[in-house]
């Protein structure tokens, strides 16, 4: 019995075999896979006399598989606010008004030039042992009487009176005319000629007399008055906003990877502040009338055009020397801090990179300040972090840039960065959730000698 079952196993085995091989021949003579997909009663596929593969399956039922989401978010910056950074860093002042005046001092220039060539002193002018010359000059209002002054290029002599000094010239200041053209002054360190001792050498015209401290007698008492008034600027403060909305299906669907309210919050806030920053450089202060809205609508003023100091230098070669004289204009004759910020764009940033490094203006390591990576260069001049900004990209000033002293740098605010909550389910409006974020504020420089532009040509 059992020998009689397995050769019927063995005939339906053989037989099915051969079944097969049928199957595949093909009109060629050859074999074939003779794979079939059909379609189900509800719509299905069936496949048939094949393996299911990933190929069929994507194929066949493309959503079927699912890809591999990485569900972190990749969240783009791809420019920096330094601008409004620095001033969030530092506060701002409160204002209690949408239009802003402030005031700014500046430091008494210390320097004129003679404007007429003064010849040596004759031997019959003043007393004996000092000799009194009238110097024309082209602002006799920087000198007061007792002031000393150092005549530069002038060489003075030694006690003798015949020996030359090291030492330019220095003169002491009688008076000054009333008219401002002129200073009646005696030098201290003159030539002797006779019986004339401390008489002037000449003066050349152009030569620059730079102011020095007072001297004053044993018995004085007062001195001439000095007082500095400040200067008055304005500035207006804009209004900046921006509007997040959501709907509620939209916040209770599910999603692919962790999108919510507060993502879309942060992205507004970036964009925003991004907007605001083209603003405080290169905005124009002035007022819009909306036609529409018959409202005025205020315009902030960048600090760009607020800087007092201006570095010209060319596209085709920033040289080592013309990076010391710019980092010499922006550390010199503005009593500013000796570390100050260099923004530029991105042409800018790469010539910088491109020039060679020296002990005269050396490259330092990265530093963070402000809550930004900085790069660090350092002269015997001062100390500029160095930081791309994008914006001046954008603007079409990639070879352009700006060094900014912190120090100096004010954010007035009317309305503080605030957010609020809007019912628009309640009102009727939406079915939506939102939040509208505002902030009215201007930026100014305190002192806009310790600033300087930077424009490439």
């Amino acid at each position: 019995m059992k020998n009689t079952i397995k050769k019927m196993i063995k005939a339906i085995a053989g037989i099915c075999a051969l079944a097969a091989v049928f199957a595949m021949s093909d009109n060629t003579g050859g074999t074939a896979l003779a794979m079939s997909v059909v379609a189900g009663v509800a719509g299905g596929k069936h496949v048939i006399n094949e393996p299911l593969t990933v190929a069929l399956t994507n194929v066949e039922s493309p959503d079927l598989l699912v890809n591999e989401i990485d569900r972190r978010l990749v969240k783009i910056r791809p420019m920096a606010t330094p601008i409004d950074q620095l001033s969030r860093w530092a506060g701002a002042k409160k204002s209690g008004s949408m239009v802003v005046d402030y005031y700014s001092v500046d430091t008494r220039p210390t320097s004129t030039k003679v404007t007429r060539s003064v010849e040596g002193c004759s031997d019959n002018v003043g007393a004996s042992r000092f000799q009194k010359v009238q110097l024309p000059v082209e602002n006799a209002d920087l000198f007061e009487a007792s002031e000393t002054v150092l005549v530069r290029g002038v060489g003075g002599y030694k006690p003798d009176g015949k020996t030359k000094s090291n030492q330019d010239l220095v003169l002491y200041v009688l008076r000054k005319s009333e008219d401002g053209a002129s200073i009646s002054a005696v030098t201290v360190n003159g030539q002797t000629i006779g019986e004339f001792e401390n008489c002037i050498p000449t003066i050349p015209e152009g030569t620059m007399l730079v102011r020095m401290g007072r001297a004053a007698s044993e018995l004085d008492v007062q001195t001439p008055q000095f007082e500095a008034l400040p200067q008055k600027s304005q500035n207006y403060c804009q209004i900046f906003k921006m509007q997040i909305e959501q709907s509620t299906l939209q916040k209770i669907a599910n999603k692919e990877v962790g999108w919510t309210f507060s993502d879309q919050e942060e992205a507004a806030i970036y964009d925003m502040r991004l907007g605001m920053e083209k603003n405080f450089l290169f905005g124009v202060k002035s007022r819009v009338e909306d036609p529409g809205k018959h409202e005025t609508i205020m315009l902030t003023g960048g600090i760009w055009d607020q800087a007092g100091g201006e570095f010209h230098y060319k596209k085709s070669s920033l040289t080592q020397k013309a990076m010391i004289s710019m980092m010499r204009q922006a550390f010199t004759g503005n009593a500013g801090n000796k570390r100050k910020v260099l923004i530029g764009g991105s042409g800018l940033i790469e010539l910088l990179n491109q020039m060679e490094q020296t002990k005269v203006v050396m490259a330092g390591e990265n530093i963070v300040k402000w809550g930004i990576d900085f790069s660090e260069m350092h002269s015997k001049f001062g100390k500029l972090y160095i930081l791309l900004s994008e914006v001046f990209d954008e603007c079409g000033m990639e070879y352009n840039g700006m060094i900014i002293d912190p120090e100096y740098l004010q954010k007035y605010s009317h309305i503080p960065f605030t957010t609020e909550q809007l019912n628009l389910k309640q009102a009727g409006v939406r079915n939506t959730d939102a939040l509208v974020l505002t902030e009215a504020s201007c930026m100014t420089l305190r002192y806009p000698k310790a600033h300087l532009r930077i424009i490439g040509e």
